[in-house]
């Protein structure tokens, strides 16, 4: 977004824009000055500034909606100068535009952000191993619940004879999607994974799937570690320790991720609806409008498997998500429901003992 504003300030480069800079009015009057969030580190994150890179405490950090909440890479923030500890430190951080939001690793009841204000992820899907179809759905659908565009990159082209099959089977599966392959070690394709890009870009996948050579040759040198991959399964080591956001030469900023292991779904029936947008045009045909799609006559997505239009195993893909989802949903509500709780008892116990008091 280009503006008179944006051109003038050194952070247009990491997507500062003159809406960000409305938002940021009361924070200068305030005193506080302009940052992106470029890494977190263990209570500490380099930040970027108006007047170059920095190293903030997030001790202090309060999110938009007022409430504490922890930095994450791609967060604007707004900086304190001289902390506790003598360094800046983030003192609030603006409402974010977007965020990719997963189950946390504990499978816990809350969200872990991966990567904020993003506006295209990336998803590296390794040419030189099987093809995971539903692995791919998945990152999808928590690409498109982030609100950001997805973006499907075919790594290692120059490994297999061609990829006109493999790329028509992932077109299959990511409707809306452009689906593009490349060599990042040749560079075929490189240029065309470029074109597809824009903004704040987040890659996505799993270890071994190409995605620190990728951001190399979209950054033009050797910035980001990579690592060798197994040739048993085509996996490899997270040579990615911590979320690193980079400015790119040609514009817009790089966030490279370590590999995702397993990646649960939290809160994404939009990004289901989007991720599935062909099951989900099929099922308004249907004759009853609640149709679970199991056996229910007038079934228009049963109808489309059994002639072969849809694929069963995007259906079966397409019910285990949203299993998933429909349980981290439930374990939110529980949350949500225990803290309401904890407060109402927390009040009377106040109260109670307010009464004694008086009573004293």
């Amino acid at each position: 977004m280009s503006s008179s504003f944006t051109g003038s300030s050194p952070l247009a480069a990491y997507g500062w824009d003159d809406a960000l800079e409305h938002e940021f009015t009361s924070h200068r009057a305030a005193g506080l000055i302009p940052a992106r969030v470029a890494a977190v580190d263990r209570g500490l994150c380099d930040v970027v500034t108006e007047n170059g890179p920095a190293r903030a405490s997030t001790v202090s950090a309060v999110s938009g909606g007022g409430a504490a909440e922890a930095p994450c890479t791609g967060d604007w923030a707004a900086l304190r100068a001289g902390g506790p500890d003598g360094r800046p430190a983030v003192a609030a951080l603006l409402p974010r535009r977007t965020a990719i939001v997963r189950s946390s690793a504990s499978r816990d009841s809350r969200g872990q952000v991966l990567a904020a204000n993003v506006d295209t992820v990336a998803v590296a899907v390794s040419l030189a191993a099987p093809l995971d179809l539903g692995r791919v759905e998945r990152l999808l659908a928590l690409a498109w619940e982030s609100g950001a565009r997805p973006v499907v990159v075919l790594t290692k082209a120059d490994q297999v004879p061609g990829t006109d099959a493999q790329q028509g089977e992932v077109a299959a599966a990511a409707p809306g999607v452009d689906v593009v392959a490349c060599s990042a070690a040749t560079g075929d394709g490189v240029d065309v994974v470029r074109a597809v890009l824009s903004g704040t870009v987040v890659l996505v996948g799993p270890s071994g799937a190409g995605k620190s050579t990728l951001g190399n040759a979209l950054l033009g040198g050797q910035v980001l570690a990579t690592g060798e991959v197994r040739e048993s399964d085509g996996k490899g080591r997270h040579t990615t320790v911590r979320r690193e956001l980079l400015p790119l030469p040609g514009g817009g900023v790089l966030i490279d991720t370590p590999g995702l292991r397993g990646v649960g779904l939290f809160e994404a029936s939009h990004g289901l609806e989007r991720a599935f947008a062909d099951v989900e045009e099929l099922a308004g045909l249907c004759r009853f409008g609640d149709c679970a799609h199991r056996s229910e006559p007038g079934c228009a997505v049963l109808a489309a498997v059994e002639d072969g239009t849809l694929p069963r195993r995007r259906l079966d893909s397409y019910r285990k998500l949203l299993r998933e989802n429909a349980w981290a949903a439930s374990r939110t509500d529980q949350r949500l429901r225990a803290e309401r709780e904890n407060r109402t008892k927390a009040i009377s116990k106040w109260q109670r003992q307010m009464y004694r008091d008086r009573g004293r």
